[in-house]
């Protein structure tokens, strides 16, 4: 199994977020990071992923696999479902997991689907 990685933004900010407090992003990393990790996925911080209007947002993406960006996730209640999805991915060898397959936030939430890099040979 490849390393998978699942960047988190941690500046995504929501409505209601405290001017002073912890953002959305930040608070979703923590929640994600108290929760085991499947194996081979590693959890980074990015700072931003450029998705503002659609807070909280991530990416999972790993070498020689399509890579995946999902925003509109709850940072208190989508960790274990994130985590869930992500681990789909990583058992995958090109990382598209069958849409019926993939959590409904994953479905509803897709950004982007970028290729694989470098492409693969024809």
């Amino acid at each position: 199994m490849a390393d998978t990685v699942l960047y988190v933004c941690t500046t995504c900010r929501m409505e209601g977020d405290a001017p002073d407090g912890p953002r959305a992003g930040a608070r979703l990393l923590d929640a994600l990071r108290a929760l085991p990790a499947p194996d081979g996925v590693t959890i980074e911080a990015v700072e931003c992923l450029s998705v503002c209007k659609r807070p909280c947002t991530v990416a999972v993406a790993a070498e020689d696999r399509w890579t995946y960006v999902y925003g509109d996730l709850d940072p208190a209640a989508s960790a274990r479902i994130i985590l869930d999805g992500v681990g789909l991915y990583a058992g995958t060898p090109d990382g598209i997991v069958p849409w019926k397959q993939r959590p409904q936030e994953f479905r509803k939430g897709v950004v982007a689907r970028i290729p694989p890099f470098p492409p693969r040979a024809a």
